[in-house]
């Protein structure tokens, strides 16, 4: 047989593979409005970038006829490409193939792509479409699970890590994507559940529905599990990569830092009208991001989750940032169980990977209740307060009002490690508000007055201008300086450049023990 003969069947070799469940399958796949793992990774990748690895590899089962069954390209196409021209690995899970199910087979494409990715230093993202374990191939799919498990543990804080989950993923499924960095998610497509409504109701009798149980909204507004959400496959890639465009490629590397044409000096008058004087008034804390980092772009993550806090990336100067922020919008910006750790989670992803650190502090406190108590407001306040001691990035903190009590330590106060405390007037910093403090502190005085509801709002006054104000914290050295919040983006902007090659020193330790 000549060469282009054995080309030629080889080429024949690879589209077969190449389609996976075949047309009928890619058929299904569009009529439920998905598209197939390589029209994903041609829409996630840039142009002819994609170059595959392990397409020929094939699973070992002898059990239920496979020995004698095709399973073209296992149910993932794995391999490299790039993004806005940098290098990430990815895999794209095919639902067309036994519902993307992940065998020993695939298990082994899986973890030996994020092994690669773990050697090269470079990002990965995951396209999840699957089912879950092939159930026929037992302890094989078991293993594969566990194995892609241990990468991911492995690769955390060494490499950007982020899954789509792009259909029902279920069991096993989900817990690969929970073990990443970023999650996102798109309506009308993404399910994630651990077991599914049918064995829920075999087991406990509950009824539910598939999108109540697991769907976009449950997982982006209740539980947290997803970062971002999407309205479609197209948004969702675009959305990966505007995400990998702030991150570095991995722990020992910065950011990419882009052109800037938007004035390191340039003044933001605007604070003055959109940060009310008077703490009783709430306003929108994106509207303030917004004002002073590059071209007012902000990449808010956990958008509809524990919405009293606010996380995000941007860029000041051309330099990536992440911000965190108290929404006064919502619960007047209290600290609760869900803002502890979703704040938390976000400054520790920051530190791994050199992205200093903006925070911007409107904040009464934790949030008070039995329920909050109950579940565990201590514990999840100390990661908050954990999380920033340990991060080594540079910190600035800006008090834009309220900083009282637990809310001044935990929203990164001095103390814990800030490198430089900047307010504005408006600042009130304090043990705790005004109105408190005359209850207590003046508790006698106020029940011996004539007229104590007048005492009451007098000493109130009183303590508010002795006391809560910046210039108190200012003369004990706790804040680094009070500005006009017309100059905050060109102070923010200095202060980034003069920590950004901080160094600072830990203790030797296997790894922290953070409070969980």
């Amino acid at each position: 047989m000549a060469i282009d003969d054995l080309i030629q069947k080889m080429e024949e070799k690879r589209k077969k593979l190449q389609m996976g469940g075949g047309e009928e399958q890619i058929k299904k796949q569009h009529k439920l409005g998905k598209l197939t793992a390589r029209e994903r990774l041609d829409l996630l990748l840039d142009k002819d970038s994609f170059v595959e690895n392990d397409l020929w590899l094939q699973n070992r089962c002898m059990d239920f006829d496979f020995q004698n069954q095709e399973f073209p390209g296992e149910g993932a196409a794995i391999g490299y490409g790039k993004v806005n021209g940098r290098q990430i690995f990815t895999y794209s899970q095919d639902f067309t193939l036994m519902g993307g199910s992940l065998g020993e087979a695939q298990g082994t494409k899986l973890w030996r792509i994020w092994e690669q990715a773990i050697r090269m230093g470079v990002p990965i993202v995951g396209l999840n479409d699957s089912g879950g374990a092939r159930i026929q191939e037992g302890m094989g799919a078991l293993n594969g699970y566990c194995s892609l498990f241990f990468q991911n543990s492995v690769a955390s804080g060494w490499i950007p890590q982020i899954s789509l989950v792009l259909g029902p993923c279920a069991g096993g499924a989900v817990y690969s994507p929970a073990i990443t960095d970023f999650i996102v998610l798109v309506e009308g497509v993404s399910k994630m559940f651990i077991t599914g409504p049918a064995v829920i109701e075999a087991v406990t009798g509950e009824e539910i529905t598939v999108d109540k149980l697991g769907g976009v909204a449950v997982h982006s507004q209740k539980t947290g599990v997803a970062h971002f959400a999407a309205q479609t496959e197209a948004e969702a890639f675009e959305l990966v990569r505007d995400l990998l465009s702030y991150l570095p490629q991995n722990s020992k590397e910065r950011p990419p830092i882009y052109e800037n044409s938007d004035p390191a000096e340039r003044e933001t008058p605007a604070l003055k009208e959109l940060i009310p004087v008077n703490s009783a008034l709430s306003y929108n804390v994106k509207e303030v991001i917004k004002e002073v980092v590059d071209y007012g772009k902000f990449l808010e993550v956990h958008k509809d989750f524990a919405t009293n806090i606010v996380v995000g990336f941007a860029r000041m100067d051309g330099h990536s940032v992440g911000i965190v922020a108290n929404q006064t919008k919502h619960l007047a910006g209290c600290l609760d169980v869900n803002a502890s750790w979703k704040a938390a989670r976000f400054v520790r992803f920051c530190d791994a990977f050199n992205i200093p650190l903006l925070t911007f502090v409107d904040c009464p406190g934790y949030l008070p209740g039995v329920n909050q108590e109950h579940q565990g407001i201590i514990r999840n306040g100390a990661k908050l307060l954990y999380s920033f001691s340990e991060a080594t990035v540079p910190k600035i903190t800006v008090v834009l009002r309220k900083s009282y009590g637990g809310a001044y330590s935990a929203m990164c106060g001095k103390g814990l490690g800030a490198d430089i405390v900047l307010t504005v007037p408006t600042a009130e910093i304090a043990v705790v508000g005004p109105e408190a403090a005359a209850n207590l502190v003046f508790k006698r005085e106020i029940e011996a007055a004539k007229d104590p509801a007048d005492k009451r709002a007098q000493l109130v006054e009183e303590y508010r201008e002795k006391f809560a104000t910046p210039y108190k914290a200012a003369e004990w050295g706790l804040v680094d300086e009070i500005i006009d919040p017309t100059y905050l983006r060109k102070y923010l902007i200095k202060y980034l450049e003069v920590f950004r090659d901080k160094k600072e020193w830990r203790p030797y330790k296997k790894h922290s023990n953070l409070p969980l």
